[in-house]
């Protein structure tokens, strides 16, 4: 993620920002341009300084407080922008608290979509791919259900419970199951994986390799879930896996390692954009220090993203160690690790390069 700034008087704004609290004027963002822009209306019609003789409309979910996201005023053209188009449910925003839950979701689903785009990865609707195209259905528990709605993935479409927005019945889940880590944006950044590992891996030219660093997705699904449940993680898991849920089946540790590959990439982005210094050793010439300054979406390798996160990883736990909050990546990426990081990296540019 990137800083932005208004182009209207150049105060910092940030990405879920709708005003400018400098000056005051109305910003949106343009998925297409990767920017947050000032705006000025006529006519029901915006436009912006930045872009010069283009008009623009809010995604029709603006009117909920769900998006500040711009399409191009087209007649007849979509009321919906690049990340709501794939909205298949939504909650009954008659509700209040339906709504106050949609709209967090929203903003965790738009920090998804912004790393999705400018990864070039393919985005298609299910009317237009019905078989592998994407979608999301938020869903609310409903009293008369035995069970709660799981989030999860199935054939390209992703369910989110609405639930997992409140902090407290998150927080408790996370507890209840051991876990060191659960938001939002990490259910979005792994249901993708899977959804990704449908479009880029199955059935592709790198499906062996694959097999041969997160193991064989033939195997019985839901029966590696329940010996996961029921046994837990193996004995030295943390030198192979990101996390203890990884190692459940390979689809689990793919999907795991494809949300730590949109963790790192996009928290070094936006570390550079602070000009953040980290300082990770120091050897006989005095202090090492690594300016995160390059383009981690542009990257060439594993490596050099690799090399800015640890230092920068050690950063933001101690950050948070004083002021008594739990660490901020509470992760050890091992040789065995880093090398599934390097094969997501691998195969995103690859997707990009064709």
């Amino acid at each position: 993620m990137k800083l932005f700034a208004c182009d209207h008087c150049g105060n910092t704004v940030y990405f879920e920002n709708t005003l400018c609290e400098r000056c005051g004027h109305q910003l949106g963002y343009v998925p297409e341009r990767n920017a947050l822009v000032s705006l000025v209306e006529d006519g029901g019609l915006w436009s912006s300084p930045a872009i010069h003789d283009e008009s623009f409309v809010f995604c029709a979910n603006a009117q909920f407080g769900a998006c500040n996201w711009l399409i191009p005023a087209i007649p007849g053209g979509d009321v919906y922008c690049a990340a709501c188009r794939h909205n298949e449910t939504i909650p009954a925003v008659d509700a209040p608290l339906n709504l106050s839950r949609w709209q967090v979701i929203e903003r965790a689903k738009k920090r998804l979509f912004y790393s999705l785009l400018r990864l070039k990865l393919p985005l298609r609707t299910r009317i237009e791919d019905p078989a592998h195209g994407l979608s999301f259905r938020f869903l609310a528990d409903m009293p008369i259900e035995a069970q709660p709605v799981m989030t999860g993935h199935e054939g390209g479409i992703i369910t989110i419970a609405l639930a997992e927005a409140d902090d407290p019945t998150r927080e408790a889940r996370r507890t209840a199951m051991g876990e060191p880590y659960r938001t939002l944006l990490g259910h979005f950044r792994h249901e993708i994986g899977h959804h990704y590992w449908d479009l880029l891996v199955a059935d592709g030219p790198d499906l062996a390799r694959c097999r041969a660093l997160f193991g064989d997705e033939r195997q019985d699904y839901d029966m590696a879930l329940q010996t996961y449940y029921a046994n837990g993680a193996p004995v030295g898991w943390p030198q192979t896996h990101i996390s203890a849920y990884a190692t459940a089946h390979p689809w689990e540790d793919f999907a795991e390692t494809w949300a730590h590959y949109l963790h790192i990439t996009d928290t070094v982005e936006m570390a550079a954009d602070f000009g953040v210094r980290a300082t990770p050793r120091v050897d006989d010439d005095g202090s090492h220090a690594v300016r995160l300054d390059f383009d981690t979406f542009g990257a060439v390798g594993i490596g050099p993203i690799v090399d800015h996160w640890v230092p920068l990883a050690s950063l933001l736990n101690n950050l948070n160690r004083t002021m008594g909050l739990p660490d901020a990546y509470p992760f050890i990426l091992t040789p065995a690790v880093i090398e599934k990081l390097g094969f997501v990296h691998d195969l995103v540019h690859a997707k990009r390069q064709r």
